[in-house]
């Protein structure tokens, strides 16, 4: 090639990772958690623990993915969509062979130790997936890249390329894109949960025969062993956080996603006229991420939280909205509760409930001693009694009170906390 060929191909790559890095933005569930894949031999990076995104593993480390589209061209017309095939978006495509060499650049630049591709349909779901699939090949075979791949598999593709993407991948995803039936027959006509459904269960059974044939045999190969996650819009239409919580809580017991990610909508250009004119507020997804932690790691059921007609208080967080709710249940004493009922005291996570466990077997436990375990003393002071300690909340009005617990404006969600 000559130099005047290269400086073009150069720019033409350029070019190509400005408008799909971009394109890729509005894409939330690129988590590299809950996968480890060690460097293979005589190749290059490893998964443990412009077109960067960040996010953590469990042990807390910050790892950088190249985030980007395959191509923003797309056969479907979903109207929140800016990518949609009515939209006059700059297109741009990626040959397996460019995305390869792009990752693997960015990679021995110390930029990124992982990857996260995503893509418009282009053509079919199976063409599409199959080009997916044919970059996460050619890294794993070709050039023994170790690092982390998270591939965002199409709704309607194939089992054997879902099998293939998932020999490959460390994560798999089908967007679930809006949280009912009803919203997808609106704004996007040509998906359906049905089909997402399909996809996760043809996810979910391969990785439990995966399962099952390493414990058969350690040399039988994984199938994408951080599992698989999906991601929601919120508020491109009137669909309630009540209705959107039913159908995650469906999506964990049904498929057992490690994550629902929720995307706040956000107004995209020459929108179809039945899609909000404001961008939904930071806070309502920042409160809907509380409650899905609520449902996964602390106990609670939807509908203990709030109605399907009902969106979530924006002002408080969702565990001390229930707590307000439920007033007859505290004070909690601190020296005798179940873990259970220590885990639903506003200001009190799971890593301080165990600590607490650990430490009154030691002896009683004072109201200073709470806040030295990790427990938010400004919240959880009104619901508990310790030993120097007993709040009498029939003296405090629900108003009274509600204020003091809202004092502080609430600020947006770490996503990968």
């Amino acid at each position: 090639m000559d130099g005047c060929a290269y400086v073009q191909s150069v720019s033409d790559v350029r070019r190509k990772l400005t408008v799909l890095s971009d394109a890729a933005k509005y894409d939330a569930s690129c988590a590299s958690s809950g996968s480890k894949r060690a460097r293979m031999d005589g190749g290059v990076g490893n998964g443990t623990g412009m077109g960067i995104c960040h996010s953590y593993t469990p042990d807390g480390r910050c790892v950088s993915l190249l985030k980007v589209l395959l191509t923003n061209v797309c056969i479907y017309d979903c109207q929140y969509c800016v990518n949609r095939i009515s939209s006059d978006v700059e297109r741009a495509t990626f040959s397996p062979a460019e995305l390869v060499e792009l990752t693997l650049d960015f990679y021995r630049r110390n930029y990124i130790e992982g990857l996260f591709l995503s893509s418009g349909v282009w053509r079919s779901p199976d063409a599409t997936v199959e080009r997916m699939v044919e970059v996460a090949r050619l890294l794993r075979e070709e050039h023994r890249f170790g690092g982390y791949i998270h591939l965002k598999v199409i709704p309607n593709a194939s089992a054997e390329l879902i099998e293939r993407a998932g020999r490959y991948a460390d994560r798999l995803s089908a967007n679930i894109e809006l949280p009912t039936e009803r919203d997808l027959a609106s704004l996007a006509p040509e998906k359906s949960i049905v089909d997402v459904d399909r996809s996760m269960t043809l996810i979910k059974d391969r990785a439990d025969e995966a399962v099952v044939e390493r414990k058969k045999s350690r040399h039988a190969p994984r199938f994408a062993p951080a599992g698989q996650s999906t991601q929601m819009i919120v508020g491109a239409t009137a669909t309630t956080d009540g209705e959107v919580l039913l159908t995650t809580e469906r999506l964990y017991r049904q498929h057992r996603l490690r994550r629902v990610y929720y995307s706040a909508y956000s107004p995209i250009p020459r929108a179809d006229p039945r899609l909000p004119a404001r961008p939904v507020g930071a806070v309502r997804e920042h409160r809907l991420y509380q409650a899905d932690w609520l449902l996964r790691f602390y106990g609670f059921t939807v509908g203990e939280l709030l109605t399907p007609g009902q969106n979530l208080d924006v002002a408080l967080d969702p565990k001390t909205a229930w707590a307000l709710g439920h007033r007859e249940a505290f004070p909690v004493d601190v020296q005798r509760a179940s873990r259970e009922v220590l885990l639903r005291v506003p200001g009190m996570g799971v890593r301080s409930v165990d600590r607490i466990l650990s430490a009154r077997r030691q002896g009683r436990i004072r109201l200073a001693d709470l806040q030295r375990l990790g427990v938010a003393l400004k919240r959880a002071r009104w619901f508990v009694a310790t030993a120097d300690h007993n709040p009498a909340l029939a003296q405090l009005g629900d108003e009274r009170l509600r204020a003091r617990l809202t004092d502080e404006r609430p600020t947006q969600l770490a996503l990968f906390s």
